[in-house]
């Protein structure tokens, strides 16, 4: 038997409107901040609704209905789930109806896409067990298997999983980037374990086969172009000569926004499923299915962060100058004070913008790297996404403290 595991991540952040500072403390009560643009939100949300969402999710449900042997795995983040819901409850109902089948596995995340566990574990793990309890409440299933915010894997992200993970959430296993410099000459095709874990099982991506679709299969300047099923299937045929597991992990944007309908990546990705299950040893399978078909081949140690982003596969995408690391800092020291206020509306403007996409907006790489990060960023400059999110920081910060006044002058008033 060889199995193909696909896995699709689903995510739109809050974007930070142009926020002036000239706005902060003033023209609302602290309760009533607006921070993100309604309208700019919708506008990209329904975009790329009409250009990938739906015929995405259209194509997977047609699939879903054809073979039997056809699965998927979808990790989707709460600021997706909220926009969708707001703006296209078809979405929501679609992937109900999915996840019904049995055909498609929904995989555990931050809600809000954060970094909380290289900065807050007590956020961390509020923000994990917000998206489990959503994605029961929403689809009647329970996850199972986790990732973190762009496949960032560490050893001690390891031994929380296998520790905390398993004991709180019931996590078997995570998913993360099969990186050369982690797994030398090993292959990513098989199963692996953390180090000293008890229950915790790793699939790693085939970056490999993964990013010539993700990336590459509308570049006229790579040397493969085009890609064809029947290229891409034999590149399958071979790479299982190193691990009958082959994970194909990227964001499902890749269908229809980072690769364009006039590309023929809709055809192209029809075609291939079909191809591959025209043999009878082929099959898809769900992330929890890939972690049961061997035992684990060998342990795999990530000391330093791996990421499935750049060509670092670090955190260098969110953490490498000192502007995201200024914003991160004085964000997450708010966390205690914010909480003790008990003020969800404060609570939640303070969440969302832990979104990781707000200090990737910030990253000042040059060449390829850069040209990525910058045709994703709403903002004319790395410098403007930092001044427009460190404003309402700051009028967050005058929230925070306008609501401490309050309570101390209630508190006296009591006494």
């Amino acid at each position: 038997m060889r199995a193909i595991c696909l896995y699709l991540h689903v995510h739109q952040p809050y974007r930070v409107r142009a926020y002036s500072i000239f706005e902060v403390a003033r023209d609302h009560n602290y309760w009533k901040a607006d921070y993100y643009s309604k309208q700019s939100n919708e506008r990209i949300f329904k975009k790329v609704a009409e250009k990938s969402y739906h015929p995405m999710f259209d194509l997977i449900e047609r699939n879903i209905k054809r073979f039997p042997d056809f699965k998927v795995s979808l990790s989707i983040t709460g600021t997706w789930l909220e926009q969708a819901e707001e703006w296209d409850q078809a979405l929501i109902a679609q992937v109900k109806r999915m996840v019904k089948t049995g055909q498609v596995e929904i995989v555990a995340e931050t809600y809000y896409h954060s970094l909380a566990f290289f900065y807050d574990q007590a956020e961390f793990e509020s923000q994990v067990e917000r998206h489990q309890t959503r994605i029961e409440q929403l689809f009647g299933v329970k996850t199972k298997v986790f990732r973190d915010t762009e496949f960032a894997y560490n050893d001690k992200l390891g031994e929380w999983i296998d520790t905390v993970g398993f004991s709180k959430f019931g996590f078997k296993g995570c998913l993360t980037e099969g990186w050369d410099k982690v797994l030398g000459w090993r292959s990513p095709n098989h199963i692996y374990r953390a180090p000293n874990a008890k229950n915790t099982r790793l699939l790693l991506k085939n970056y490999r086969l993964s990013d010539d679709i993700a990336f590459r299969f509308s570049d006229r300047n790579w040397k493969e172009w085009p890609l064809t099923v029947n290229k891409y299937q034999n590149w399958l045929d071979m790479d299982c000569l190193r691990g009958n597991l082959v994970n194909l992990f990227m964001d499902f944007e890749t269908f229809g926004e980072n690769q364009w309908a006039d590309t023929g990546i809709f055809e192209f990705m029809e075609n291939l499923i079909s191809k591959w299950l025209a043999v009878y040893e082929n099959k898809f399978v769900t992330v929890s299915e890939a972690l049961e078909l061997e035992e684990p081949v060998d342990e795999v140690s990530m000391p330093q962060t791996v990421t499935w982003a750049d060509t670092e596969r670090d955190l260098s995408a969110w953490a490498g100058n000192s502007m995201q690391d200024e914003a991160e800092r004085i964000l997450y020291d708010m966390r205690k004070d914010v909480m003790m206020t008990g003020d969800q509306r404060l609570i939640n403007d303070w969440r969302r913008l832990t979104t990781s996409d707000h200090p990737y907006y910030m990253c000042t790489k040059y060449w390829n790297d850069g040209d990525v990060h910058a045709y994703f960023s709403p903002y004319d400059s790395p410098y403007d996404a930092f001044m427009f999110f460190m404003n309402a920081v700051r009028d967050l910060q005058y929230r925070l403290m306008n609501n401490q006044k309050k309570r101390e002058n209630s508190t006296k008033n009591l006494t």
